[in-house]
Protein backbone atom coordinates (compact mmCIF):
# COMPACT_ATOMS: atom_id res chain seq x y z
CA UNK A 1 0.00 0.00 0.00
CA UNK A 2 1.30 3.08 -0.82
CA UNK A 3 2.20 5.90 1.84
CA UNK A 4 1.21 9.39 1.74
CA UNK A 5 3.82 12.10 2.00
CA UNK A 6 1.83 15.05 4.28
CA UNK A 7 2.86 18.25 3.76
CA UNK A 8 4.26 18.66 7.70
CA UNK A 9 3.63 21.22 10.29
CA UNK A 10 5.34 24.18 10.01
CA UNK A 11 5.72 26.27 13.33
CA UNK A 12 2.89 27.22 15.47
CA UNK A 13 1.21 30.18 13.52
CA UNK A 14 2.21 28.34 10.08
CA UNK A 15 -1.22 27.72 8.09
CA UNK A 16 -0.19 27.10 4.16
CA UNK A 17 2.96 27.22 2.37
CA UNK A 18 3.49 27.23 -1.18
CA UNK A 19 5.98 24.46 -3.44
CA UNK A 20 8.71 26.17 -4.33
CA UNK A 21 10.31 23.06 -6.28
CA UNK A 22 10.25 19.77 -6.56
CA UNK A 23 13.71 18.09 -6.42
CA UNK A 24 12.33 14.42 -6.98
CA UNK A 25 10.00 14.04 -9.94
CA UNK A 26 7.38 10.70 -10.47
CA UNK A 27 8.88 7.86 -11.28
CA UNK A 28 12.27 8.68 -9.70
CA UNK A 29 13.40 6.02 -6.43
CA UNK A 30 13.98 7.67 -3.03
CA UNK A 31 15.41 6.78 0.00
CA UNK A 32 14.25 7.89 3.41
CA UNK A 33 15.29 11.45 4.19
CA UNK A 34 16.04 12.66 0.82
CA UNK A 35 14.29 15.99 -0.23
CA UNK A 36 11.13 15.66 -2.33
CA UNK A 37 10.28 19.45 -2.29
CA UNK A 38 10.99 22.81 -1.21
CA UNK A 39 8.43 24.74 -0.23
CA UNK A 40 8.04 28.33 1.21
CA UNK A 41 6.00 29.92 4.27
CA UNK A 42 5.18 33.88 4.77
CA UNK A 43 9.46 34.10 6.62
CA UNK A 44 11.13 31.02 5.25
CA UNK A 45 11.88 28.46 2.62
CA UNK A 46 12.32 24.90 4.11
CA UNK A 47 12.77 21.47 2.83
CA UNK A 48 10.33 18.03 2.75
CA UNK A 49 12.08 14.70 3.30
CA UNK A 50 10.75 11.60 1.98
CA UNK A 51 8.96 9.68 5.11
CA UNK A 52 9.79 6.11 3.09
CA UNK A 53 11.90 4.58 0.72
CA UNK A 54 10.23 3.66 -2.67
CA UNK A 55 9.05 5.33 -5.95
CA UNK A 56 7.53 8.59 -6.03
CA UNK A 57 4.34 7.30 -7.86
CA UNK A 58 2.43 10.58 -7.72
CA UNK A 59 2.42 14.68 -6.66
CA UNK A 60 -0.71 15.86 -5.89
CA UNK A 61 0.22 19.75 -6.15
CA UNK A 62 2.59 22.07 -8.36
CA UNK A 63 4.99 24.57 -8.38
CA UNK A 64 3.66 27.80 -6.87
CA UNK A 65 0.63 25.85 -5.55
CA UNK A 66 -0.26 26.79 -1.61
CA UNK A 67 -0.95 24.30 0.36
CA UNK A 68 -2.34 23.65 3.62
CA UNK A 69 -0.13 22.13 6.32
CA UNK A 70 -0.80 18.33 7.02
CA UNK A 71 -2.21 17.27 3.90
CA UNK A 72 -0.62 15.07 1.82
CA UNK A 73 1.10 16.43 -1.31
CA UNK A 74 2.78 13.32 -2.99
CA UNK A 75 2.39 9.14 -2.87
CA UNK A 76 5.35 6.37 -2.82
CA UNK A 77 5.29 3.29 -3.14
CA UNK A 78 6.19 0.49 -5.48
CA UNK A 79 6.37 0.56 -8.95
CA UNK A 80 2.90 0.30 -10.87
CA UNK A 81 1.06 0.33 -7.23
CA UNK A 82 -2.54 2.38 -7.56
CA UNK A 83 -2.89 5.39 -5.34
CA UNK A 84 -5.39 6.15 -4.04
CA UNK A 85 -8.41 7.94 -5.53
CA UNK A 86 -8.68 11.75 -6.04
CA UNK A 87 -6.75 14.53 -6.07
CA UNK A 88 -5.32 14.71 -2.37
CA UNK A 89 -6.12 13.78 1.41
CA UNK A 90 -5.64 15.59 4.32
CA UNK A 91 -3.59 13.75 7.18
CA UNK A 92 -6.99 12.75 9.21
CA UNK A 93 -8.60 11.72 5.71
CA UNK A 94 -10.44 14.56 4.88
CA UNK A 95 -10.67 15.27 0.99
CA UNK A 96 -8.77 18.01 -0.02
CA UNK A 97 -10.83 20.72 -2.20
CA UNK A 98 -8.41 21.37 -5.03
CA UNK A 99 -9.55 23.46 -8.01
CA UNK A 100 -10.89 22.31 -11.66
CA UNK A 101 -11.55 23.36 -14.97
CA UNK A 102 -13.61 20.55 -15.41
CA UNK A 103 -17.29 20.80 -15.88
CA UNK A 104 -19.26 19.94 -12.97
CA UNK A 105 -21.54 16.75 -13.62
CA UNK A 106 -25.09 16.01 -12.63
CA UNK A 107 -25.37 13.89 -9.57
CA UNK A 108 -28.53 12.33 -7.72
CA UNK A 109 -27.49 12.84 -4.17
CA UNK A 110 -29.51 15.26 -2.06
CA UNK A 111 -28.78 18.85 -1.86
CA UNK A 112 -26.08 20.24 0.55
CA UNK A 113 -27.22 21.97 3.51
CA UNK A 114 -26.62 26.12 2.81
CA UNK A 115 -24.39 25.89 5.85
CA UNK A 116 -21.72 23.81 3.71
CA UNK A 117 -22.12 25.75 0.30
CA UNK A 118 -19.84 28.59 1.80
CA UNK A 119 -16.60 28.81 1.16
CA UNK A 120 -14.10 26.95 3.26
CA UNK A 121 -12.07 29.32 5.57
CA UNK A 122 -9.12 29.21 7.84
CA UNK A 123 -9.23 29.40 11.62
CA UNK A 124 -7.33 32.69 11.72
CA UNK A 125 -9.04 33.99 8.85
CA UNK A 126 -12.38 33.80 10.31
CA UNK A 127 -11.36 35.06 13.81
CA UNK A 128 -9.91 38.10 11.66
CA UNK A 129 -12.82 38.27 9.90
CA UNK A 130 -14.88 38.82 13.11
CA UNK A 131 -12.68 41.39 14.66
CA UNK A 132 -12.48 43.55 11.82
CA UNK A 133 -16.27 43.23 10.65
CA UNK A 134 -15.42 41.37 7.19
CA UNK A 135 -18.52 39.24 5.53
CA UNK A 136 -16.27 36.35 4.83
CA UNK A 137 -18.90 34.52 3.10
CA UNK A 138 -18.79 37.41 -0.11
CA UNK A 139 -14.68 37.12 -0.36
CA UNK A 140 -13.03 35.28 -2.92
CA UNK A 141 -10.30 32.75 -1.17
CA UNK A 142 -6.83 32.44 -3.08
CA UNK A 143 -5.59 29.26 -0.83
CA UNK A 144 -5.86 25.77 -2.28
CA UNK A 145 -9.70 25.14 -3.43
CA UNK A 146 -10.57 28.77 -2.77
CA UNK A 147 -10.09 28.63 0.85
CA UNK A 148 -9.98 31.88 2.54
CA UNK A 149 -6.76 32.08 4.18
CA UNK A 150 -5.81 35.26 6.19
CA UNK A 151 -4.07 37.65 3.42
CA UNK A 152 -7.64 37.24 1.97
CA UNK A 153 -9.10 38.98 4.59
CA UNK A 154 -6.51 41.93 4.99
CA UNK A 155 -6.95 42.47 1.55
CA UNK A 156 -10.49 43.05 1.77
CA UNK A 157 -9.81 45.21 4.99
CA UNK A 158 -7.77 47.29 3.37
CA UNK A 159 -9.67 47.69 0.10
CA UNK A 160 -12.66 48.79 3.02
CA UNK A 161 -12.56 53.07 2.28
CA UNK A 162 -11.28 54.80 5.08
CA UNK A 163 -13.71 57.14 6.92
CA UNK A 164 -12.82 60.92 8.83
CA UNK A 165 -14.05 60.73 12.07
CA UNK A 166 -16.53 62.39 11.89
CA UNK A 167 -17.85 59.99 8.93
CA UNK A 168 -17.58 57.60 11.02
CA UNK A 169 -19.57 58.39 13.93
CA UNK A 170 -22.39 59.19 11.31
CA UNK A 171 -22.10 56.13 9.67
CA UNK A 172 -21.99 53.85 13.56
CA UNK A 173 -25.72 56.45 14.31
CA UNK A 174 -27.18 54.59 11.37
CA UNK A 175 -28.79 55.86 8.26
CA UNK A 176 -26.20 56.43 5.91
CA UNK A 177 -24.65 54.14 2.92
CA UNK A 178 -20.70 54.92 2.63
CA UNK A 179 -19.66 55.43 -1.17
CA UNK A 180 -16.63 53.43 -2.51
CA UNK A 181 -14.55 55.86 -2.46
CA UNK A 182 -14.55 59.65 -0.90
CA UNK A 183 -13.29 63.06 -2.14
CA UNK A 184 -10.56 63.14 1.02
CA UNK A 185 -7.36 62.46 0.53
CA UNK A 186 -6.48 59.68 -0.27
CA UNK A 187 -10.15 58.86 -1.13
CA UNK A 188 -10.88 59.44 2.67
CA UNK A 189 -14.43 59.34 3.39
CA UNK A 190 -15.86 62.58 4.78
CA UNK A 191 -19.33 63.50 6.03
CA UNK A 192 -20.03 65.23 2.87
CA UNK A 193 -19.59 62.35 0.83
CA UNK A 194 -21.97 60.26 2.78
CA UNK A 195 -25.66 59.24 1.24
CA UNK A 196 -28.73 59.18 3.22
CA UNK A 197 -30.07 55.31 2.97
CA UNK A 198 -33.30 56.42 1.87
CA UNK A 199 -31.70 59.11 -0.68
CA UNK A 200 -29.83 55.75 -2.23
CA UNK A 201 -32.77 53.61 -2.91
CA UNK A 202 -34.66 56.08 -4.49
CA UNK A 203 -31.57 57.03 -6.79
CA UNK A 204 -31.68 60.60 -5.04
CA UNK A 205 -27.44 59.29 -4.00
CA UNK A 206 -26.25 61.24 -7.26
CA UNK A 207 -27.81 64.91 -6.11
CA UNK A 208 -25.56 64.71 -2.71
CA UNK A 209 -22.51 64.40 -5.08
CA UNK A 210 -23.57 67.83 -6.02
CA UNK A 211 -23.37 69.99 -3.04
CA UNK A 212 -19.90 68.63 -2.78
CA UNK A 213 -17.44 71.67 -3.09
CA UNK A 214 -15.54 71.14 -6.28
CA UNK A 215 -12.15 71.89 -4.49
CA UNK A 216 -13.12 68.63 -2.01
CA UNK A 217 -13.68 65.97 -5.46
CA UNK A 218 -11.14 64.32 -5.72
CA UNK A 219 -9.58 64.77 -9.54
CA UNK A 220 -9.62 62.01 -12.31
CA UNK A 221 -6.18 60.65 -13.03
CA UNK A 222 -4.60 62.68 -15.82
CA UNK A 223 -4.11 60.27 -19.52
CA UNK A 224 -0.37 59.36 -19.83
CA UNK A 225 0.81 59.14 -23.21
CA UNK A 226 1.14 55.53 -23.82
CA UNK A 227 5.56 54.48 -23.05
CA UNK A 228 7.28 53.62 -26.34
CA UNK A 229 7.96 49.74 -27.12
CA UNK A 230 11.01 48.51 -25.20
CA UNK A 231 13.73 46.83 -26.89
CA UNK A 232 13.64 42.65 -26.19
CA UNK A 233 15.57 41.99 -22.83
CA UNK A 234 15.52 45.93 -21.65
CA UNK A 235 12.96 44.98 -18.90
CA UNK A 236 12.69 41.90 -16.10
CA UNK A 237 9.29 41.13 -14.83
CA UNK A 238 9.99 39.51 -11.32
CA UNK A 239 6.65 37.99 -10.04
CA UNK A 240 5.67 39.20 -6.57
CA UNK A 241 5.59 36.64 -4.38
CA UNK A 242 6.42 34.34 -1.01
CA UNK A 243 8.42 37.04 1.14
CA UNK A 244 8.42 39.43 -1.38
CA UNK A 245 5.16 39.47 -1.76
CA UNK A 246 4.31 38.87 2.47
CA UNK A 247 6.02 42.02 3.16
CA UNK A 248 4.72 44.61 0.86
CA UNK A 249 1.76 43.42 2.23
CA UNK A 250 2.53 43.71 5.97
CA UNK A 251 4.28 47.53 5.05
CA UNK A 252 0.92 48.63 3.63
CA UNK A 253 -0.91 47.06 6.31
CA UNK A 254 1.43 48.52 9.12
CA UNK A 255 1.23 52.35 7.52
CA UNK A 256 -2.52 51.79 7.06
CA UNK A 257 -3.93 50.25 10.20
CA UNK A 258 -1.58 52.31 12.88
CA UNK A 259 -0.10 56.04 13.68
CA UNK A 260 3.20 55.59 13.94
CA UNK A 261 5.39 58.45 14.86
CA UNK A 262 8.96 58.69 14.65
CA UNK A 263 11.63 60.72 17.19
CA UNK A 264 15.16 60.81 16.72
CA UNK A 265 18.16 61.14 18.95
CA UNK A 266 21.67 59.87 19.23
CA UNK A 267 23.85 58.93 22.03
CA UNK A 268 27.54 59.27 22.81
CA UNK A 269 28.92 56.55 21.27
CA UNK A 270 32.91 56.70 22.81
CA UNK A 271 32.59 53.94 25.16
CA UNK A 272 30.86 51.68 22.39
CA UNK A 273 33.83 52.71 20.09
CA UNK A 274 36.20 51.88 23.19
CA UNK A 275 34.67 48.48 23.81
CA UNK A 276 34.36 47.40 20.37
CA UNK A 277 38.09 48.01 19.80
CA UNK A 278 39.43 46.08 22.68
CA UNK A 279 37.08 43.42 22.68
CA UNK A 280 38.62 43.07 18.91
CA UNK A 281 42.41 43.02 20.49
CA UNK A 282 41.35 40.49 23.51
CA UNK A 283 42.50 37.05 23.40
CA UNK A 284 40.61 34.59 20.85
CA UNK A 285 40.17 31.88 23.50
CA UNK A 286 37.95 34.72 25.47
CA UNK A 287 35.31 34.19 22.48
CA UNK A 288 35.03 38.11 22.28
CA UNK A 289 36.45 39.60 19.11
CA UNK A 290 33.11 38.75 16.97
CA UNK A 291 31.27 41.53 18.95
CA UNK A 292 29.85 44.11 17.61
CA UNK A 293 28.46 47.65 17.87
CA UNK A 294 25.12 46.36 16.87
CA UNK A 295 25.57 43.61 19.57
CA UNK A 296 26.06 46.58 22.37
CA UNK A 297 23.25 48.45 21.47
CA UNK A 298 21.07 45.26 21.20
CA UNK A 299 22.51 44.15 24.59
CA UNK A 300 21.57 48.17 26.01
CA UNK A 301 17.99 48.03 24.46
CA UNK A 302 17.62 44.69 26.31
CA UNK A 303 18.61 46.12 29.62
CA UNK A 304 16.50 49.39 29.44
CA UNK A 305 13.64 48.29 28.32
CA UNK A 306 11.98 46.22 30.91
CA UNK A 307 11.52 49.80 32.94
CA UNK A 308 9.50 51.12 29.86
CA UNK A 309 6.20 48.24 29.71
CA UNK A 310 4.71 50.31 27.25
CA UNK A 311 6.77 49.88 24.42
CA UNK A 312 7.69 46.01 25.25
CA UNK A 313 4.07 45.41 24.07
CA UNK A 314 1.83 44.50 21.74
CA UNK A 315 -1.66 46.10 20.33
CA UNK A 316 -4.38 43.68 19.18
CA UNK A 317 -6.52 46.85 18.64
CA UNK A 318 -9.23 46.09 21.35
CA UNK A 319 -6.01 45.32 24.14
CA UNK A 320 -2.55 46.21 25.01
CA UNK A 321 -0.82 43.08 25.74
CA UNK A 322 2.79 44.30 27.60
CA UNK A 323 5.48 41.79 28.57
CA UNK A 324 8.23 41.40 31.33
CA UNK A 325 10.51 39.43 29.30
CA UNK A 326 11.79 40.84 26.39
CA UNK A 327 11.78 39.13 22.86
CA UNK A 328 14.01 41.30 20.70
CA UNK A 329 13.23 41.33 17.21
CA UNK A 330 16.75 41.94 14.93
CA UNK A 331 15.92 42.94 11.19
CA UNK A 332 18.17 40.83 9.15
CA UNK A 333 19.00 41.79 5.09
CA UNK A 334 18.37 38.57 3.28
CA UNK A 335 18.48 37.81 -0.54
CA UNK A 336 15.04 37.22 -0.63
CA UNK A 337 13.82 40.45 1.69
CA UNK A 338 13.65 41.64 5.13
CA UNK A 339 13.70 38.73 8.04
CA UNK A 340 12.82 39.43 11.93
CA UNK A 341 14.04 36.65 14.22
CA UNK A 342 13.36 36.73 17.74
CA UNK A 343 16.22 36.89 20.56
CA UNK A 344 14.17 35.00 23.07
CA UNK A 345 13.88 36.77 26.35
CA UNK A 346 17.24 38.95 25.75
CA UNK A 347 17.11 40.62 28.99
CA UNK A 348 18.35 37.73 31.00
CA UNK A 349 21.46 37.01 28.36
CA UNK A 350 25.21 38.21 28.78
CA UNK A 351 26.24 39.90 26.17
CA UNK A 352 28.31 37.15 24.84
CA UNK A 353 25.38 34.70 24.46
CA UNK A 354 23.10 37.28 23.29
CA UNK A 355 25.72 38.46 20.52
CA UNK A 356 26.13 34.57 19.34
CA UNK A 357 22.22 33.93 19.47
CA UNK A 358 21.70 36.93 16.82
CA UNK A 359 24.66 35.93 14.82
CA UNK A 360 23.32 32.51 14.54
CA UNK A 361 19.63 33.77 13.68
CA UNK A 362 20.94 35.89 11.28
CA UNK A 363 22.87 33.34 9.17
CA UNK A 364 19.73 30.89 9.44
CA UNK A 365 17.99 33.47 7.85
CA UNK A 366 20.73 34.05 5.32
CA UNK A 367 20.56 29.82 4.70
CA UNK A 368 16.81 29.82 4.81
CA UNK A 369 17.75 27.98 7.51
CA UNK A 370 15.09 29.73 9.81
CA UNK A 371 12.01 28.14 11.82
CA UNK A 372 8.55 29.50 11.19
CA UNK A 373 8.77 29.86 15.43
CA UNK A 374 11.89 31.79 15.47
CA UNK A 375 10.24 34.55 13.22
CA UNK A 376 7.37 34.78 15.51
CA UNK A 377 7.00 36.28 19.26
CA UNK A 378 8.67 39.52 19.40
CA UNK A 379 7.66 42.08 21.50
CA UNK A 380 10.17 45.19 20.61
CA UNK A 381 12.26 44.96 16.95
CA UNK A 382 15.54 46.86 16.27
CA UNK A 383 16.68 47.53 12.65
CA UNK A 384 20.37 49.00 12.19
CA UNK A 385 21.64 50.86 8.97
CA UNK A 386 24.39 52.48 10.16
CA UNK A 387 26.67 50.87 8.30
CA UNK A 388 25.08 51.98 5.45
CA UNK A 389 25.68 56.12 6.40
CA UNK A 390 22.48 56.68 7.49
CA UNK A 391 21.75 59.24 9.73
CA UNK A 392 18.16 58.75 10.52
CA UNK A 393 15.48 57.64 9.20
CA UNK A 394 11.94 56.15 10.21
CA UNK A 395 11.49 52.34 10.29
CA UNK A 396 8.36 50.74 9.69
CA UNK A 397 6.22 49.14 13.11
CA UNK A 398 6.18 45.47 12.72
CA UNK A 399 2.42 44.86 14.16
CA UNK A 400 1.27 44.38 16.79
CA UNK A 401 4.24 45.64 18.03
CA UNK A 402 3.90 48.87 18.94
CA UNK A 403 7.79 50.23 18.68
CA UNK A 404 10.70 49.77 16.62
CA UNK A 405 13.98 51.48 17.11
CA UNK A 406 16.18 52.55 14.08
CA UNK A 407 20.01 52.62 14.73
CA UNK A 408 21.75 54.89 12.25
CA UNK A 409 25.68 55.36 11.59
CA UNK A 410 28.06 57.15 14.05
CA UNK A 411 28.52 60.80 13.16
CA UNK A 412 31.09 63.72 15.16
CA UNK A 413 28.66 66.19 16.75
CA UNK A 414 29.31 69.71 18.18
CA UNK A 415 29.18 69.66 21.81
CA UNK A 416 29.88 72.48 24.69
CA UNK A 417 32.15 70.98 27.15
CA UNK A 418 33.28 73.35 30.17
CA UNK A 419 32.67 76.30 27.58
CA UNK A 420 34.31 75.11 24.71
CA UNK A 421 33.17 73.18 21.45
CA UNK A 422 34.65 69.48 21.23
CA UNK A 423 33.33 67.16 18.55
CA UNK A 424 31.88 63.70 19.77
CA UNK A 425 31.41 60.78 17.97
CA UNK A 426 27.55 60.28 18.66
CA UNK A 427 25.39 57.19 17.29
CA UNK A 428 22.18 58.13 15.97
CA UNK A 429 18.61 56.48 17.39
CA UNK A 430 15.32 56.55 15.33
CA UNK A 431 12.40 55.52 17.32
CA UNK A 432 9.00 54.80 15.95
CA UNK A 433 6.06 53.87 18.20
CA UNK A 434 2.06 53.73 17.46
CA UNK A 435 0.86 56.63 18.67
CA UNK A 436 -2.55 54.85 19.53
CA UNK A 437 -0.78 52.83 22.04
CA UNK A 438 2.61 55.37 23.20
CA UNK A 439 2.30 58.76 23.74
CA UNK A 440 5.39 61.27 22.92
CA UNK A 441 6.63 61.81 26.24
CA UNK A 442 7.01 57.56 27.49
CA UNK A 443 8.50 57.21 23.80
CA UNK A 444 11.10 60.03 24.58
CA UNK A 445 11.60 59.14 28.25
CA UNK A 446 13.26 55.78 26.95
CA UNK A 447 15.03 56.96 24.46
CA UNK A 448 17.02 59.55 27.03
CA UNK A 449 17.58 56.07 28.96
CA UNK A 450 18.25 54.45 25.97
CA UNK A 451 20.83 57.01 25.10
CA UNK A 452 22.68 57.40 28.67
CA UNK A 453 22.40 53.30 28.75
CA UNK A 454 24.54 53.29 25.16
CA UNK A 455 26.75 56.25 26.86
CA UNK A 456 28.06 53.78 29.64
CA UNK A 457 27.71 50.51 28.12
CA UNK A 458 30.78 49.46 29.98
CA UNK A 459 28.79 50.24 33.50
CA UNK A 460 25.85 48.31 32.14
CA UNK A 461 27.84 45.20 31.50
CA UNK A 462 29.03 44.87 34.95
CA UNK A 463 25.43 45.88 36.48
Amino acid sequence: MPTAVVMPKQGNTVESVMIVDWKKRVGETVEVGDVLCEVETDKATMEVPSPVAGVLLKTLYNVGDEVPVMTTIAWIGEVGEATPDGEGQAARGEEVARPSTAPLEATSSAPAPTAELRPPISPRARRLAERKGVDAAALTGSGPGGRIIERDVQAAVAAQPKLTPVAKAMVAEGGYAVPAQGSGPGGRVTSKDLVRAEEQKSGRAGEVLERIPPAEVAQAPVPTAAPSPLAPGEVEIIPVKGVRKVIAERMLQSLQTTAQLTIHASADARALQALRKRFKESPEAMGLRGITINDLVLFAVARTLPAYPGLNALFTGTEIHQYRSVHLGVAVDTPRGLMVPVIRAAETLSLRRLSAEAKRLAAACLESKITPDELTGGTFTVTNLGAFGVENFTPVLNPPQVAILGVCAIQPKAVEIDGAIQFIPHIGLSLTINHQVVDGAPAARFLQALGQAIATVDLLLVG
